[in-house]
């Protein structure tokens, strides 16, 4: 095995446990709405390395925290479609072409590092409140539910990416 997949196996298991132990208690504070920290692992993944292996990890990704909730696939449909998703999110916020095979945090203006982030956590969170409503009869109140999660999510996001220089590093 290599050490490289071992590391990213720790990571995502430390993300499941973070969001199942410490954040899906606070939906009593947040009155419903749960703020998700783990699409952070996938938003994050480095470009360069292996799609398929990152699909899987997404999915592994998304079906331990349907463990941890009770509700099999929707997490795990709504991380794989971000992660396939995530370099098209990508390009469309930085403007970049498809020419261009590096990416890199780095060269990214604050703007185009806070759009990725919050297209991202809006699409994630859109997919799983489809999934668990799966009825467009209180489509207002949904809206209302993706919003408000996907804004909590963005602020844990991003004062992770903050705490762990992400802008920086990758």
């Amino acid at each position: 095995m290599n050490r490289n997949i071992f590391v990213d196996f720790l990571w995502g298991t430390f993300f499941v446990l973070l969001q199942a132990i410490v954040l899906n208690p606070l939906e009593r504070v947040f009155q419903g709405y749960i703020p998700v920290i783990y699409p952070y692992f996938i938003l994050f993944y480095p470009f360069y390395k292996n799609k398929y292996q990152f699909l899987i990890f997404s999915f592994l990704l998304g079906i331990g925290i349907d463990a941890f909730t009770g509700v099999w696939g929707t997490n795990a449909f709504a991380s794989v479609a971000l992660a396939y998703f995530r370099t098209l999110i990508f390009r469309s916020s930085t403007l970049t072409t498809s020419s261009q095979v590096y990416f890199s945090f780095q060269n990214l203006q604050w703007s185009q590092f806070i759009t990725f982030i919050f297209t991202g956590i809006l699409l994630h969170q859109l997919l799983v409140y489809l999934l668990e409503n799966f009825s467009f009869a209180n489509f207002g109140r949904m809206m209302i539910g993706v919003g408000i999660s996907g804004v909590l999510s963005f602020a844990f996001i991003m004062i992770l990416a903050l705490i762990f220089k992400v802008k920086n590093k990758i």
